[in-house]
């Protein structure tokens, strides 16, 4: 018979106290695990030396403020409850003066709920929306509330605009007169004052192509920026307000193309005469894969740089990196050599540099790390900022230095600043952890490689105890995305310090843990994040899964016989994978919010069939999508698992779940199931994540704990 069953936190609890781990979780619980603090969404004015950023501790989230020199950090906000609601797009007037921030949504999602509902996680009676709200930077005011909207811009003139809709809408900072700014027939988005503040940028998307308009006010019509039968984004305005600068793709159109094997994506990058919307091409990528649009890789990241040029991010040479170009002769100069990608990148206050983190530096393993550089657009070495066991992220511009967020094995995320030659460097005070925080009980995950079946050297960290002990159950834990990467110590995403933090729970109560970083993932270049029949076309990347139980069953620490697996979104795919094909390694699993059919998910992409006899390889693509999933396995299942996701996921359907459910019940394979109402795919809630991860615990323990 099927194990069927709801998993509260408390029963977990008392399961846990239970299994033999009690001793060591009376002193290291997954409560303390969670008490984490994470800092995120790090801003700086353009003209002032002032910065802004949130903090969530316990689901409690709130913005804070510190300015030049002393940088004293100071909460600006008064949220009190865990209650969901996200606090993000932190934006400065260009003086700092002030503040305005989006409470509610969810930014990550990959489609809206029906009718426009925005998330709900605490099952609030009174139906939440997304607003905006003004920060007193001085803290001498409290927070309020302004108008319901997204995405805000203000310009040097003190106006606020913002998204509602899908339509570029306007208020005064006192929350009255908010109102639409124009009407355009597309779907707005990516609003861009003028440097002056007498004109608004917008991208216009019109489903198969996108213009870039410019609004000047009631009196003048929109003007369009060299419009195509492209798809144009990313505007940029030049710093004297006579040009805009913007990236274009090919239109959604034309031949078939296959679904079965990649096909490159070229774009180009182009700048137009504000004054007569006239337009050229002052760049080209390749028309090879590497040549693709770098959209995993931080998109285009334009801007632009002294002398008139234009600097951007892209992986010709297989890695993602800095260029610059001028358009005068169209010539991109590559600015970051190496064997490393460029993730978060900021421009200088002056466009003479640029500042990135990446994965590389002079410590072992800072491939697996992040850091902060600095390099001039005129070219010449980078200049290492950062470096160390520590890792740095999310720069943000300074008159004299650059804040950051940044952390290591033992310390969770925190503020810091650093000077632009890389020298004093110190992080803000008033953000220590709570009291019961057991980072010193924190080992060092260690990096570690091995080999999949073909060849391929595979990255992962390995968390394990040195206390003697042999024969201890091991744990693969499977990153979701899957353009994601695990590092050695917290992670610059708040779903990964979750999973961080529950490795370290895992290793502290006798597993030894390995987090794989498989193939599709970033931090090892285009190939490795592109292999051949990956996903959908033949999960490729599941070899790479399987080879990290193999190097497990290899380590005198680990009974071969005990070896479990853990993952949410893609690691949850990857979970039910390893238990549908290999039930003889995997002897239990946690599948968080996992797709289990890519064929339902293929199909509902691509839609019904085209209104034309052009087909190509569709339904080649939904067969081969079937054979890639889960359930095409899933008659091998025997290991039991449990199932845990949120009913307003917006990014795995939860049908998926269900599916799955239906399957392994109807042949009697042992699951339990954690349903979160009203959750979305990344829990918004501590609570969500305390049951989650406490259900979590006690499955594993229970399962693998104690020798059969």
């Amino acid at each position: 018979m099927s194990m069927w069953r709801m998993i509260g936190a408390g029963v977990a609890a008392a399961a846990l106290a239970g299994s033999g781990l009690a001793a060591r979780a009376e002193g290291f619980s997954v409560a303390r695990a969670l008490s984490y603090p994470f800092v995120d969404n790090l801003v700086s004015a353009a003209k002032a030396d002032r910065i802004a950023w949130t903090r969530n501790v316990h689901g409690v989230r709130n913005v804070w403020v510190a300015e030049a020199p002393g940088y004293v950090p100071r909460e600006v906000t008064q949220f009190i409850e865990d209650d969901g609601q996200e606090l993000t797009q932190l934006t400065f007037s260009p003086d700092g003066a002030v503040l305005v921030f989006v409470r509610g949504g969810d930014h990550d999602e990959n489609w809206p709920a029906k009718g426009g509902l925005q998330p709900n996680p605490a099952s609030s009676p009174v139906e939440p929306k997304v607003t905006l709200w003004l920060a007193d930077p001085t803290g001498a005011a409290a927070a309020t509330k302004l108008v319901e909207g997204d995405a805000p811009v203000l310009s040097s003139r003190g106006e606020l605009a913002y998204l509602k809709d899908g339509q570029v809408w306007t208020a005064k900072l006192d929350g009255k007169d908010g109102h639409r700014l124009l009407f355009d027939r597309g779907k707005d988005r990516e609003l861009a004052w003028s440097p002056d503040g007498s004109r608004l940028a917008f991208v216009s998307g019109r489903e198969d192509h996108a213009f870039i308009g410019v609004y000047s006010g009631e009196a003048k019509p929109i003007a369009w920026m060299a419009p195509s039968t492209g798809i144009d984004g990313a505007p940029v305005w030049s710093p004297d307000g006579r040009a805009l600068a913007f990236t274009r793709r090919r239109g959604d159109g034309g031949a078939r193309e296959p679904f079965l094997t990649e096909t490159p994506q070229p774009w180009s990058i182009w700048t137009a005469d504000v004054a007569s919307g006239g337009g050229r091409k002052v760049w080209s990528s390749s028309k090879t894969l590497h040549g693709s649009y770098p959209g995993v890789a931080g998109e285009a990241n334009l801007h632009w740089a002294t002398g008139g040029r234009l600097s951007f991010l892209s992986t010709e040479d297989n890695w993602p990196h800095l260029y610059v170009v001028s358009p005068a002769d169209g010539v991109a100069r590559l600015l970051t050599p190496g064997a490393f990608m460029v993730e978060h990148v900021a421009a200088s206050r002056d466009g003479g540099a640029l500042i990135y983190s990446a994965n590389t530096g002079s410590t072992k393993d800072d491939d697996d790390r992040r850091h902060l550089f600095r390099v001039s657009v005129d070219g010449g070495a980078p200049v290492a900022l950062t470096a160390g066991e520590s890792l740095e992220w999310t720069p943000a511009a300074l008159g004299e230095g650059v804040a950051f967020v940044g952390a290591d094995a033992h310390r969770p995320t925190a503020v810091g600043v650093v000077a632009l030659d890389g020298g004093k460097r110190r992080t803000l005070a008033g953000q220590e952890p709570p009291g019961d925080y057991p980072g010193a009980d924190f080992v060092v995950p260690q990096q570690v490689s091995f080999q999949a079946p073909d060849g391929l050297v595979i990255h992962g960290q390995l968390f394990a105890r040195a206390d003697g002990a042999a024969h201890k159950p091991a744990v693969i834990f499977v990153h979701g995305g899957p353009p994601r990467q695990m590092l050695l110590g917290w992670s610059y995403m708040d779903y990964y310090s979750n999973a961080y933090a529950m490795n370290q729970y895992l290793a502290a109560h006798g597993f030894v843990v390995l987090s794989v970083n498989y193939r599709l993932g970033i931090g090892y270049g285009y190939d490795f994040q592109h292999p051949d029949r990956g996903g959908t076309r033949g999960s490729s990347e599941y070899q790479d899964v399987l080879a990290g139980a193999r190097y497990l069953q290899g380590l005198a620490t680990v009974d071969p016989a005990r070896i479990g697996i853990w993952g949410g979104s893609y690691g949850g795919l990857l979970t039910a994978l390893a238990l549908a094909r290999n039930s003889d390694v995997f002897k239990a699993g946690v599948d968080l919010h996992g797709v289990h059919d890519w064929s339902r998910v293929m199909a509902e992409a691509l839609g019904p069939p085209l209104g034309r006899s052009e087909q190509g390889d569709r339904q080649a693509a939904i067969d081969t999508a079937f054979k890639a999933s889960p359930d095409a396995d899933v008659a091998h299942w025997s290991s039991p698992v449990l199932l845990i996701q949120g009913d307003d996921d917006r990014n795995v359907r939860f049908n998926q779940t269900i599916d799955l459910a239906r399957r392994l019940e109807a042949q009697g394979t042992p699951f339990e199931e954690l349903v979160l109402p009203d959750e979305i795919h990344g829990f918004l809630r501590y609570a969500a994540w305390l049951k989650a991860d406490t259900a979590t615990a006690e499955f594993l323990a229970r399962n693998l704990g104690a020798k059969p």
